[in-house]
């Protein structure tokens, strides 16, 4: 009892649960301010055929597995583009790489071998004979018994500048695929034509150099590399308790896995209001961070989710989560 009285007034006992508490009331979202509008929606490659991901490797061939085709889209293309919008989507991601003629092609694979006639990669082969190619070639979903989208493909590969004209007013996500200094460079040089108001309706993200380089030359556009995460969420987790957001944190975009999530300080709403008043958007994507391309793909999906989040939902299937928020 004696040690129990002198436990009490003890002034590091006090100092401790002050501490505590203070820490419970800065990071808690039951004194959040309340957070009101739909989720955020991010519509990976578009709308595209989805497929299984047991044993997948970085070097798999996607297509090869997908599952039965339930509309006719393929993922990086104009109509997957408009039909991800139309079905709902906020924002659309897509991926590009270089070409023979230093144009960027919208196409998500490291080589042509796997989706489409021909081999090699896309710095091979220029933009124009990249429109010869068929991107629907190599879709199968009875292991080659049948390939329903080939023959379909040609001509279906956009450039970065096709899919500015046709959707000037939407917001993209763009992957840069390759950690080149010189693609940076040369993506630099097309994003300082757009105007600032356009610029703000696009996200880049990719490799730790290109980023860097964009940011640079770039300041007002909005980036995401695993650098920028970490300048960010780092200091974050270190500090982040006292509600101070580290300075890296501010105009940028967080992919943050959703099982690493309630790490972070005040997750959900405080957090989200932190990043709020940095202008700083985040999107949850499926799993600790160690699948591929995991995402938030049926409703049943959303049901982990913090029941009010708000934030932004990374998905591969926009149609199936789009009408569960936009009715």
């Amino acid at each position: 009892m004696r040690r129990l009285r002198k436990l009490f007034k003890s002034k590091i006992v006090w100092t401790i649960l002050v501490l505590l508490v203070f820490i419970y009331v800065n990071n808690t979202s039951l004194l959040a301010k309340e957070r009101t509008g739909e989720p955020f929606l991010m519509a990976h490659r578009g709308l595209s055929q989805t497929f299984h991901t047991e044993n997948l490797k970085n070097d798999t061939c996607t297509a090869e597995r997908i599952f039965d085709p339930e509309h006719p889209y393929l993922e990086n293309t104009l109509p997957s583009m408009q039909a991800a919008f139309d079905a709902g989507a906020d924002e659309v991601e897509f991926d590009i790489h270089m070409t023979k003629d230093e144009q960027f092609a919208v196409f998500h694979d490291w080589t042509l071998d796997c989706r489409t006639n021909v081999k090699g990669q896309s710095k091979d082969y220029t933009m124009a004979e990249l429109k010869k190619v068929d991107i629907g070639y190599g879709y199968t979903a009875d292991l080659g018994k049948t390939f329903p989208f080939r023959g379909k493909g040609v001509g279906l590969m956009p450039s970065l500048g096709e899919v500015f004209s046709q959707f000037p007013d939407n917001m993209f996500l763009i992957h840069i695929k390759t950690d080149d200094p010189h693609e940076g460079d040369i993506l630099v040089n097309i994003l300082s034509k757009l105007t600032p108001e356009r610029r703000a309706q696009l996200t880049i993200y990719g490799g730790n150099l290109p980023i860097a380089i964009v940011k640079e030359k770039l300041p007002d556009m909005r980036v995401i590399s695993v650098d920028t995460m970490k300048s960010c969420l780092l200091p974050y987790l270190a500090y982040g308790w006292t509600g101070i957001t580290p300075a890296a944190c501010e105009h940028i975009q967080i992919h943050i896995p959703e099982k690493l999530a309630p790490l972070l300080w005040g997750w959900p709403d405080k957090f989200l209001n932190r990043m709020d008043k940095v202008d700083t958007r985040i999107l949850v994507v499926g799993g600790n961070g160690t699948e591929f391309s995991t995402g938030f793909d049926t409703p049943a999906d959303l049901e982990r989710l913090p029941a009010s989040y708000t934030g932004g939902i990374w998905t591969n299937r926009i149609d199936r989560i789009a009408p569960m928020y936009k009715r």
